[in-house]
């Protein structure tokens, strides 16, 4: 299958500390760890909430790495009602009324509208939204970095880990391009057209990832690896 690495929703202010102790539970509950609860609420009947539970509480207060990315959201956002219009218009068979194509799509984010666009990588995941970075590429970049930098990658991360993580693959990328005058990859958007084997092609996932990477983490978000 191979390494995607997922982009987290944020905690809205004031749930900060929640966020992650519902992190950590969940994760014990899928570990067989039982929750253990105070005296004074067993006192007072509470009972432990289950996994479904949490994860209800959970995402009810994220904000969604969609926002984050100023991706348009269908039904809110003219831009996006205008992408779904010409959607559409262009459907070979159209099995349902545009009112009830629109409907289906209400509150759909269009990640091919976002302004954010370090938070929409070039190496995506196929199959899955297009905030997804395929980790997997950074297998490509083991012959010109240290493996564990690149096995980091596999790796859950919040989202102070994942600034980190990101910071310190630019460090490299950085040193990289200064020893081979390659500093214009740095800010070029396009898949370089060259052999997948060349100093190039590597260093350009590498910045890639490592802009993707601290893009999300300091705006506050972590990323799942999902491998």
């Amino acid at each position: 299958m191979g390494l995607d690495m997922r982009p987290m929703g944020k905690a809205k202010p004031g749930f900060e500390q929640r966020y992650y102790e519902i992190m950590d539970l969940v994760s014990d509950i899928d570990n067989g760890k039982k929750q253990e609860l105070s005296i004074w609420d067993k006192l007072k009947g509470k009972k432990a909430p289950n996994r479904e539970e949490l994860l209800t509480e959970w995402f009810a207060n994220l904000i969604p790495t969609y926002e984050t990315i100023k991706a348009p959201m269908v039904g809110r956002d003219e831009q996006a009602n205008q992408w779904l219009s010409s959607r559409y218009e262009v459907l070979d068979e159209k099995s349902m009324s545009y009112e009830e194509f629109e409907k289906e799509h209400e509150g759909y984010y269009v990640i091919d509208l976002a302004e954010e666009l370090d938070g929409v990588p070039l190496y995506c995941s196929f199959g899955q939204d297009e905030n997804v970075l395929r980790g997997q590429f950074l297998n490509d970049c083991l012959s010109i970095i240290d493996e564990d930098l690149v096995y980091d990658a596999w790796e859950t991360k919040r989202a102070d880990a994942t600034l980190d993580y990101g910071n310190r693959l630019m460090e490299v990328a950085d040193k990289l391009a200064q020893e081979h005058n390659l500093g214009y990859l740095k800010t070029q958007r396009e898949i370089p057209d060259v052999d997948e084997d060349t100093m190039e092609a590597k260093l350009h996932i590498l910045y890639a990832v490592a802009k993707w990477l601290i893009f999300y983490g300091k705006n506050g978000h972590g990323y799942e690896a999902d491998f």
